[in-house]
């Protein structure tokens, strides 16, 4: 194979699958127009069917930046504003209750002095999602099973959104930000403010027209379809195999976490960004999508999930100081805690994309070695 100025980085991915930190993984570099992929070991731990371009992995959170495009495209045809009140569309979300701080009691609660709006949900700040540490409306979010422990939600959304909304508020709309609630209930305004489907409207605006055709719900092959790995006290523990939920129709179709791809669609779908298609989304929303969206408080709440130098725009992380060797400003892209990585640095024209079957082991650091390798050799 010809020398590739990013030999540093594909010997750092063998090196870790040979040393066990997963079975396999498949990569993509993009930088100024030309691309490497690499593949390296087994669909599951002692198995025998080789990682390939084809090979399909559940996003997790990746899922988030095709619902940015998605929820983005529609406010560009109409369908619904930014600025627009949830409660056209989403009735459980009229008149919440407001915790009176975001750790009070659950019945310690004000009045609401602001409608949700759509901006809200997309930029995670409307007010419910997983905290970074215990708190009672973190308890009674995952009791009622709406919290990010279920990937996808195991009920329909009208029950989701019936949970949803029986809940508190943890801030006034805006004012704070927790994680990937906002995403799920965004994809419930998605489906009722046009009568169709999350899936059908992803497959005509995004993944259709990008030739992504091993994006979706579910795995249609389920034979590409990698094994699901926890680390647990130093070992691989299956988590999820290639026959449970992704190999079907999900009953929620969830923008936080349930799409499955492979690197090359999921390369495609970023260059949306990078080989701009005014198409798919014009470029004032793509810059919108990839701005800072949040004020001082929300960003303090967002870094303590992003960690320093960044924040959030709509449905990804914004890099806006290199607190980190990877960290340029301007840089985006997000993680998937099933074991997936993807970020763009248009400063550099360096797309860069990780997709393993190892879930991550909190929200940072399980990619560092990779985006210190790539950006030292970008």
């Amino acid at each position: 194979m010809a020398d590739s100025r990013f030999d540093e980085v594909w010997t750092l991915l063998e090196n870790q699958r040979t040393g066990g930190r997963f079975p396999g993984y498949v990569a993509a570099i993009r930088s100024r127009g030309q691309t490497e992929l690499r593949a390296g070991g087994t669909l599951a731990v002692g198995g025998t069917a080789a990682m390939g371009p084809d090979t399909i992995f559940r996003l997790a959170s990746l899922t988030k930046l095709p619902a940015g495009v998605l929820a983005l495209r529609l406010i560009h045809e109409g369908a619904f504003g930014l600025d627009d009140p949830v409660a056209r569309w989403l009735p459980e979300l009229a008149e919440p209750k407001v915790l009176r701080h975001p750790y009070a009691e659950i019945t310690d609660t004000v009045a609401v002095q602001r409608p949700i709006l759509v901006r809200h949900l997309l930029s995670l700040s409307f007010g419910l999602g997983m905290y970074s540490q215990p708190a009672p409306l973190q308890s009674v979010i995952d009791n009622l099973g709406v919290g990010a422990q279920k990937c996808p939600p195991p009920m329909p959304p009208d029950d989701f959104m019936a949970r949803v909304g029986s809940l508190p508020l943890a801030f006034q709309p805006g004012d704070g930000w927790l994680y990937n609630t906002g995403s799920d209930v965004l994809g419930v305004l998605i489906a009722r403010a046009t009568g169709r489907s999350v899936g059908e409207l992803l497959a005509a605006k995004i993944t259709g027209p990008l030739g992504m055709d091993s994006t979706g719900f579910y795995a249609k092959d389920a034979s590409r379809l990698a094994t699901g790995y926890q680390p647990i006290d130093g070992r691989l523990q299956i988590r999820d195999l290639p026959n449970s939920v992704y190999s079907r129709p999900p009953v929620f179709e969830a923008l936080a976490s349930g799409l499955v791809s492979t690197v090359p669609d999921y390369l495609a779908f970023l260059g949306v960004f990078t080989e701009p298609r005014d198409d798919i989304l014009p470029a004032e929303l793509r810059r919108l999508m990839t701005s800072d969206s949040l004020g001082n408080r929300a960003r303090r709440d967002a870094q303590q999930m992003i960690g320093p130098g960044g924040s959030w725009g709509l449905q990804t992380e914004v890099d806006l100081a290199a607190d980190e060797p990877w960290m340029v400003p301007g840089r985006f892209g997000w993680d998937g805690g099933t074991g997936t990585t993807a970020y763009v640095d248009p400063s550099r024209e360096l797309t860069g994309i990780l997709f393993t079957q190892r879930a991550m082991t909190g929200p940072t650091y399980d990619f560092a070695a990779f985006w210190t390798a790539v950006h030292r050799a970008a």
